[in-house]
């Protein structure tokens, strides 16, 4: 593979636009980054061509996150265009990251793994539940240590990874959030049920993400409530999501989303260097 320049930026556009469902993340990151530097989330990219043409593009963030959509999985060349890199986590479509991760020799580092399953909802398909009594705030409007309470329980909960001062992630966290306007309270007149989010956008699509319901509020249908707000007050064509729990999965079921494969997500403790 060889790396990509500002000249290839509208063809890996292009080619990210056609594989939607599994490059959220990059696309968000490429449009508020850029491929300069700088920035932990800016983005560099790897491609592969055959006849002039794309075929795979792995995008990597100055962080160390990357992010597969490699069709034709070019991992012993992904790896050596990697080599002497810190690399924090991957993530994509599940059997592109169990892939990745086993050639570049990072199948047994500490951390997280998961695969999730993988959700996409076309907006004229959402069914919108009974949300009489409910708004949707932002979450500036709600109470700071409520909100980062929240965050902190959420990463517990669903992103465990060893060693991490959850407290930090947490207000680092809720700050972005507010920062960017991507996330919102579910209020039952004016008491805070719930969160939910967007952790990537796109003109016309958004990836749910971060989406918390406070474990004695559960069961109450308050999650699908507040998702299903929030893509009606987004207005986007499409919206993807995966899912970290069966009772998620039927939350979001219920309002739409069907099952489109599994989402791969592997965090790691420490970075790890890419040795040759």
């Amino acid at each position: 593979m060889i790396r990509a320049g500002d000249a290839d930026r509208a063809e890996i556009v292009a080619f990210l636009q056609a594989h939607l469902s599994t490059a959220m993340f990059p696309l968000s990151n490429l449009d508020s980054f850029g491929m300069a530097g700088g920035h932990h989330r800016a983005m560099t990219f790897w491609v592969d061509r055959q006849g002039g043409a794309l075929r795979d593009v792995a995008g990597v963030t100055d962080g160390g996150m990357i992010f597969p959509n490699c069709p034709h999985q070019p991992w012993a060349a992904l790896r050596q265009a990697l080599l002497g890199k810190n690399i924090i986590g991957i993530l994509g479509a599940a059997d592109q990251v169990t892939g990745l991760e086993s050639a570049l020799g990072l199948a047994d580092a500490a951390g997280l793994r998961t695969v999730e399953p993988h959700y996409a909802l076309a907006l004229c398909d959402l069914v919108m539940p009974d949300v009489t009594g409910f708004s949707l705030r932002p979450l500036s409007a709600g109470p700071r240590d409520l909100v980062i309470g929240w965050r902190r329980a959420y990463l517990l909960e669903t992103l465990p990874l060893p060693g991490e001062d959850v407290d930090a992630t947490a207000i680092k966290d809720i700050d972005s959030y507010i920062a960017a306007d991507s996330h919102r309270l579910l209020y039952e007149g004016d008491t805070p049920m719930a969160m939910t989010g967007f952790n990537a956008r796109q003109p016309d699509a958004v990836q749910v993400g971060g989406v918390y319901t406070p474990p004695l509020l559960r069961g109450r249908g308050l999650a699908r409530r507040a998702v299903a707000l929030h893509l009606e007050q987004a207005r986007k064509a499409q919206a993807f999501l995966f899912a970290a729990s069966d009772a998620a999965s039927r939350a979001y079921q219920s309002i739409g989303f069907q099952r489109i494969g599994q989402f791969g997500v592997s965090l790691y403790s420490q970075p790890q260097v890419i040795h040759g």
